[in-house]
């Protein structure tokens, strides 16, 4: 095992009163791709920051090798003095580092390098952010949130160059997918204590489950074993004194451990409030256009949206996503082509922006809309701080304002308020940036189960795949020209199903090919009286025979194959029996193709 190039143990750090992190570590060996889990507001980002030495712990070990490089991706990149995207990203070199690759990342990632900052929204802010982070390819690289705002295609090339990367890595995710295909270990933290995983994020949530259980039965034994001495204090016969005192202070002891012992916090209890049924017909789209300064967004597209549909919209940023969502709600007049909403419609907005959130709101004046004390949800009146607690906050949170809770419990509250509004309709766009993983499977479940209708905006692959019931997607992601096209099922439906057709397009090019290639040959048959030539003859009657004769070849190679120690005694041998299969297998499917043609052919000329 390689020495750590940074250790953080039994780390403290408290804020106003409430200890944050109280015995935290942190270990990062050359190479290791560890994903950071927990709660929001659990101190992922604390503990990263303090990884970075952007903050100072009250207590602790704190260790970084003298030689490591370390770069972090804050959650809001600062852009002071910079006139052009090009010079942030490139300060972020060091003097032994390659320019060029600002330039190839830059370009990867879908900006020119000559953007000014206050032009760049929030996506290409963080592309930016990346590019400056990455370029010096850092002996540890601490990544907080990296794919927010990201759109799919710029995720999932993301995810190839961290799997390839040189760099250590510590990343702060909700996405599920992202994290289980780039991290190799996990560590947890859980009410200001951490735990390691040495295993990726993909059997964290099992391996979760069975920690909690084990510490609650462990509880339920402490429980039992201070009846029992309660039970033997009471009625146990009397010892010396001496005896007795050492027992009463142990029992004291259990006492003091069980009544401290700080239980895991539990998921969010919620239920969104429904207003009655809308008609069955929610939105009929009948083709639509739209175009801005020449550029087509919208091709005529039509769709129809019935009660009950939960339909996500995907495609790369740029593409339109959020110009067909208002279009299809009416918020945005077609160029051409009609919109018409179905009738009794009450609809719910989550923005992605947030931007109806007053920072010096607190949560409860938010929640009630300055209404008093109480708010209505499913017809039930409930008291703010009830509800609050439904949403893991607290009931001394209900006066903080909201601008001292982090990114993913203001995204939490922004949930708690619009599912608190009456709706047959949810219009969700990327409601899943910053939520924690258990908040997730929350909204999972109302999604899953709301009796309306949903359209949501994400990128996240595996929210996509566990709720909508269709995918609307830009026809060619590549290069979007306005055409969308509706695909039954999740994200991972709607890929199979473009790979389908896309063979389907490969396969009528490949017969057209084959058809302008035959037409010179059917042109010299005709020359020639239309009679096959002696070559030709040939190979028709000798392509069966050589088939036949590859086809025992194949036998005789997958039968050496076959032998368990041929690979343990020659490798080398074992990959050229591999390869010599290979291209026989692709001689007889050419020989088979050229047969066929010939076949076709002469069936033609006899015909």
């Amino acid at each position: 095992m390689a020495p750590p190039i940074l250790k953080l143990e039994d780390i403290h750090l408290t804020f106003g009163g409430t200890p944050l992190l109280s015995g935290a570590a942190l270990q990062i060996e050359p190479g290791e791709r560890i994903c950071l889990v927990g709660r929001n507001g659990s101190g992922k980002s604390t503990l990263m920051k303090i990884a970075a030495g952007m903050v100072e712990a009250q207590s602790g070990e704190v260790f970084r090798h003298p030689a490591s490089t370390i770069r972090y991706l804050a959650q809001a990149p600062d852009f002071d003095g910079f006139d052009t995207v090009e010079a942030y990203a490139a300060a972020g070199l060091g003097p032994s580092d390659d320019p060029y690759r600002v330039t190839y990342l830059l370009e990867h990632l879908g900006l020119t390098g000559q953007e000014h900052p206050s032009q760049l929204s929030g996506g290409e802010m963080r592309r930016a952010a990346l590019a400056k982070v990455m370029a010096p390819e850092p002996d540890i690289l601490l990544l907080d949130e990296p794919t927010n705002h990201l759109d799919l295609p710029t995720i999932e090339w993301l995810e190839g160059e961290l799997q390839k990367t040189r760099s250590a890595l510590v990343l702060i995710s909700h996405d599920r997918r992202f994290l289980e295909k780039v991290s190799t270990a996990t560590v947890w933290l859980d009410r200001g204590q951490s735990r390691r995983l040495n295993q990726g994020f993909g059997h964290f949530e099992a391996w979760r489950d069975k920690v909690l259980e084990e510490e609650e039965l462990e509880q339920h034994k402490l429980g039992k074993q201070i009846e029992r001495e309660e039970h033997w204090l009471r009625y146990g016969v009397t010892a010396r004194r001496k005896r007795n005192m050492r027992r009463l202070g142990a029992l004291q002891d259990l006492r003091a451990q069980h009544r401290g012992h700080k239980g895991a916090l539990g998921t969010a209890q919620a239920t969104v409030s429904e207003a009655r049924d809308s008609g069955k017909l929610v939105i009929e789209a009948d083709k639509i256009t739209k175009a801005y300064e020449g550029r087509t967004i919208v091709a005529p597209f039509s769709l129809r949206v019935h009660r009950g549909d939960l339909i996500g919209l995907v495609g790369p940023n740029g593409a339109g996503k959020t110009t067909l969502l208002k279009l299809l709600t009416a918020q945005l007049a077609p160029d051409s082509g009609t919109v018409k909403m179905g009738t009794n419609l009450e609809i719910a907005t989550l923005d992605q922006k947030r931007e109806d959130l007053n920072l010096d709101d607190s949560l409860a004046h938010y929640l009630t809309d300055g209404r008093g004390e109480n708010l209505l949800v499913n017809g039930v009146q409930k008291h703010v701080t009830g509800y609050m607690k439904e949403f893991l906050f607290q009931p001394e949170q209900a006066r903080t304002p909201i601008r001292s809770l982090s990114g993913g419990e203001r995204a939490r509250l922004m949930l708690a308020r619009n599912l608190a509004k009456p709706s047959n309709l949810l219009i969700l766009d990327e409601p899943t940036n910053d939520l924690d993983i258990e908040t997730l499977d929350l909204l999972q479940e109302i999604v899953s189960g709301y009796s309306g209708t949903v359209i949501l905006v994400s990128h996240d692959r595996d929210f996509l795949d566990r709720t909508v019931t269709s995918t609307i997607a830009p026809a060619d992601p590549d290069n979007p020209d306005g055409r969308w096209i509706e695909y039954a099922g999740g994200y991972s439906d709607m890929l199979a199903q473009r790979k389908g057709q896309q063979a389907e397009l490969k396969k009528i090019e490949r017969e057209k090919k084959t058809a302008t290639a035959s037409e010179p040959v059917a042109e010299a048959v005709s020359k020639s009286k239309g009679k096959l030539s002696y070559k030709q003859k040939f190979a028709i009657e000798n392509l069966p025979k050589q088939m036949a004769e590859k086809e025992a070849q194949i036998a005789k190679i997958e039968a050496k194959m076959a032998d368990g120690t041929f690979f343990t005694k020659d490798p080398d041998g074992f990959a050229k029996a591999a390869k010599q299969m290979e291209a026989a297998r692709a001689e007889i499917s050419r020989m088979e193709e050229e047969w066929l043609e010939l076949e076709m052919l002469r069936e033609e000329l006899e015909g």
